[in-house]
């Protein structure tokens, strides 16, 4: 399968299957326990119907929004992920460039595997930094303060993992980080020869955001192993609004799904909320992100912005959410298996994807604005 065969969501991630080891594709692939929110987060989306209005006159589409304070291009951003040189030599590299390109946000993760200064320096796209919220309250308070010295937009605290989710994938195949050479990781590597020696011949990973302060490269530790014993299980709302007036600008909690927690957010400042169950990596048999939108938007979507990611694979699926209300939509996995299939070029070919889809479906919705979005044209099924 070459690259120029890929044309949705599910040729990427073949193609992704075909190039990596099976304990990277899986971290990627994985969920938490059964799957089953992983799953839903999709299913969600099946679920509503689009009622397009006709004759409207849709010559020209602007698919540009506001959110976070950050004008973009397109209201489709490239969520942080972690340890994203595992999957392609050009890592976070590859999909700041993308994002610049196509005039949207992208993200950056405190298990990001390429510097923050390098990604700020390099592109002129507005960045998300996301934060996971250590022990180590020195290790937290330098984080902040080295990313505001780089001037990074959009600070993103993730609050759903306090403790590592059970990826039962990851537990089967010993995966780590870095990654470890155990006799069974060298017989991938003789499978999937090509991204070996993509891996060995460029540099060395490295955790940049965080080596200052841990030594990873001597006790590989899987991802699971190192969110419960790192990240602080202790973290309560007055901890965040520390983070929020020590920030003072935008930011955002991620992996909040309650109205309650959303009126939280509101009252100690926070300027938006990502509705996001962490791609169903977490909690097994949580709620879809979709699901709890329009409930959350009519709680607080007047005094902050609410963004949703989670499952969304089709331009349709990006409508929907606006439609609800969301002030823009975050994708992952959408970008990751482009990213392990091809590197740069994958990344735009999938963002072009979805921007020729977005600008074809809104065309076929009667609308050549986002705003002119709305439930009237929305139909939930029983």
């Amino acid at each position: 399968m070459r690259l120029d065969n890929c044309h949705n969501f599910h040729d990427f991630r073949r193609l992704a299957k075909v190039r990596l080891p099976s304990p990277i594709f899986n971290y990627i692939d994985g969920a938490a326990d059964d799957e089953v929110t992983h799953r839903r987060n999709t299913d969600s989306y099946e679920a509503c119907d689009l009622v397009p209005n006709v004759l409207r006159g849709v010559t020209d589409v602007d698919l540009s929004v506001t959110a976070l304070g950050q004008k973009l291009d397109m209201p489709v951003y490239c969520s942080p992920t972690a340890v994203q040189r595992l999957f392609h030599h050009e890592g976070e590299r590859a999909v700041a460039a993308a994002a610049e390109k196509f005039g949207t946000m992208f993200g950056c993760s405190s298990l990001g595997t390429v510097a923050l200064e390098e990604l700020k320096r390099k592109h002129k796209n507005p960045q998300i930094y996301q934060f996971y919220f250590h022990k180590d309250r020195e290790l937290n308070r330098s984080m902040l303060q080295r990313a505001k010295e780089v001037g990074i937009e959009v600070m993103m605290l993730t609050v759903d993992t306090i403790t590592g989710g059970n990826r039962e994938r990851d537990r089967r195949s010993g995966f780590s980080i870095p990654f470890k050479l155990t006799p069974r990781a060298m017989l991938q590597f003789a499978v999937k020869p090509m991204w070996a020696i993509n891996y060995f011949t460029h540099e060395p990973f490295r955790l940049p955001q965080l080596e200052a302060h841990i030594d990873m490269a001597n006790d590989p530790a899987s991802i699971g192993r190192y969110a419960s014993e790192m990240f602080d299980q202790s973290m309560n709302w007055d901890d965040v609004a520390e983070m929020v007036e020590l920030w003072d600008g935008q930011f955002c909690l991620k992996g909040v799904m309650s109205v309650e927690d959303a009126k939280r957010a509101v009252s100690i400042g926070c300027k938006g909320v990502v509705l996001s169950n962490h791609g169903g990596r977490q909690l097994d048999g949580s709620r879809a992100p979709f699901d709890q939108l329009a409930e959350v938007v009519d709680a607080v979507g007047d005094k902050l912005d609410v963004i949703v990611d989670g499952g969304v694979q089709r331009g349709t699926h990006v409508l929907k959410a606006l439609s609800l209300g969301a002030k823009a939509v975050g994708v992952g996995r959408y970008y990751l298996y482009p990213l392990a299939a091809g590197g740069q070029p994958a990344v735009e070919r999938a963002l072009g994807l979805l921007r020729d889809e977005l600008e074809r479906d809104m065309q076929l919705m009667g609308c050549t604005a986002i705003n002119q979005l709305s439930r009237a044209n929305l139909r939930f099924r029983n």
